[in-house]
């Protein structure tokens, strides 16, 4: 049954998630983040030391964990020819060559480079998905989910504030 206090509550929950408002405990904490790997990341900084090279809005998708809205990246309707890096540590993340229109507002990938990404379980918002993050620097830069196109079947979709296009040398 439909009350006020239950259409209240589902108001709040719903006004919060589409404002960006992030669970506490769900923000990560560098020093306990999990992650596929059980080496420590190679480029490690405090959240000091990383605000004075990132934007705020990369600090805050990067090393906070946050999103940037959709539709709001250059990166996303760049098809020019060549490689994505972190936006961290300058890490080749995905080529040029594996990108694809998802229709999401993000920039999306069918398949990162070799050894570039980790995976992190994300149960924020109510929900299961699988964190991508930089290998080397553990930047957070987006999700993966198995609706891409073939030859992966999986869409990387990432925020284009953490990566970096680099365009392919000519000549």
């Amino acid at each position: 049954m439909l009350t006020r206090r239950n259409f209240g509550l589902a108001t709040l929950a719903f006004a919060a998630t589409t404002a960006g408002w992030r669970d506490p405990s769900a923000i990560a904490n560098e020093e306990t983040m999990t992650t596929t790997t059980t080496a420590p990341f190679e480029i490690t900084k405090t959240p000091e030391e990383w605000r004075k090279i990132l934007t705020p809005e990369q600090f805050q998708v990067l090393r906070e964990h946050g999103t940037e809205r959709a539709g709001t990246s250059p990166l996303d309707k760049n098809y020019a020819a060549g490689k994505y890096d972190c936006a961290g540590c300058d890490l080749p993340l995905f080529s040029s060559e594996t990108k694809f229109n998802s229709g999401t507002g993000w920039p999306s990938f069918y398949k990162p480079l070799d050894n570039a990404v980790g995976n992190t379980v994300d149960k924020t918002y109510f929900m299961t998905r699988t964190e991508v993050h930089c290998r080397r620097c553990g930047g957070h830069l987006g999700h993966v989910f198995e609706d891409g196109p073939p030859p992966t079947g999986l869409r990387y979709c990432m925020n284009g504030v953490s990566l970096k296009f680099v365009p392919k040398a000519t000549g």
